[in-house]
Formats: structure tokens, C-alpha cells, sequence
């Protein structure tokens, strides 16, 4: 089951951007966000293929999706421009972006090489 977060369960759950300067991750796993809008095609394609990791991937990694409508701000925080945007968040060091409707084999590797997650 994908979590969608607004402003407040992202700062609880990632990072508290209010408060710390330095990225920090607030939870226990890494996780991926998933930038989306309801109108764009692009990321309805996505959708299944995030459902099907957040299953394979249970109790290893967070995956969440974020209304760039709904939630601007978060949006303008990561300087979202194009749909769908994809947060890559590792448990420590930064995170990464990647845009478009990615294929399941490219997150899998995201999450292999970036995340440091095997399934």
C-alpha cells in the first residue's frame, strides 16, 4: 500500500526541513517519493509498478507518493518541474532524483545501487 504524505507526515517520516539545515532522514528505512499529479499520464503508468515494489520491497523501504497539486510547497522545496519526479532517499547521504515513468528493472536498480536495499 503506497502512503501518500502531505507537509506534516513528510516531516515526521523523511525530513524536517523546518528545524534542520543538514539532510537528516526521519525514518527507520529509506524510502522513494513519488512526485505525482491525478491528471498525468505518465505517472498512472507508474502507480502499479510502485505497488508492486512496495510489496517486494515490504519492511525494507518506504514508498510514498506526493500531490504536487495538494502539496506546492513540498514540491517547490525539491524544485519539482516535470511529472512524475522520483525521490530516491537512502538511509544516510543525499538523495537522488530521477524523472519520467521509469521501468521496474530501473527502480530495481535505483533501489539496489542507490538505496543499498536488496530484495
Amino acid at each position: 500500500m503506497l502512503e501518500h504524505l502531505t507537509k506534516e507526515t513528510f516531516k515526521e517520516k523523511v525530513f524536517n526541513y523546518e528545524e534542520k539545515k543538514e539532510w537528516a532522514l526521519e525514518g527507520d528505512k529509506p524510502c522513494l517519493i513519488d512526485f505525482y499529479a491525478d491528471w498525468c499520464q505518465p505517472c498512472k503508468m507508474v502507480t502499479p509498478i510502485l505497488e508492486e515494489l512496495s510489496k517486494e520491497y515490504e519492511g525494507k523501504v518506504n514508498i510514498y507518493k506526493i500531490d504536487t497539486e495538494a502539496e506546492q510547497e513540498l514540491s517547490a522545496i525539491f524544485g519539482i518541474r516535470s511529472i512524475p519526479s522520483l525521490l530516491f532517499v537512502p538511509q544516510e547521504g543525499q538523495p537522488q532524483m530521477a524523472q519520467g515513468a521509469l521501468q521496474k528493472d530501473i527502480f530495481e536498480k535505483a533501489i539496489k545501487d542507490v538505496l543499498n536495499v536488496e530484495k
